[in-house]
């Protein structure tokens, strides 16, 4: 089983809003995810959240964030 760590997308039709989650790397984006460690808003403030003690966590079990979760997490 490889895990990723991705956007989902949530929200009404034309938001910018994201679940950030741990999923199988095979799944669709919006389907069964493992956990939910935040949420991210698009727009001119950027507001998130994320909790990074379960971020660590799945990083070392082996996790691959992807691109823009990477850069969300910094």
């Amino acid at each position: 089983m490889s895990l990723v760590i991705r956007l989902s997308r949530t929200g009404k039709k034309g938001e910018r809003k994201f679940r950030i989650v741990v999923k199988e790397k095979r799944s669709r984006r919006d389907g069964d995810n493992v956990e939910v460690l935040g949420w991210y808003e698009k727009g001119k403030e950027n507001q998130k959240q994320l909790n990074v003690e379960r971020y660590e966590y799945w990083l070392s079990k082996g996790a691959q964030p992807s691109l823009t979760v990477s850069q969300i997490a910094k």
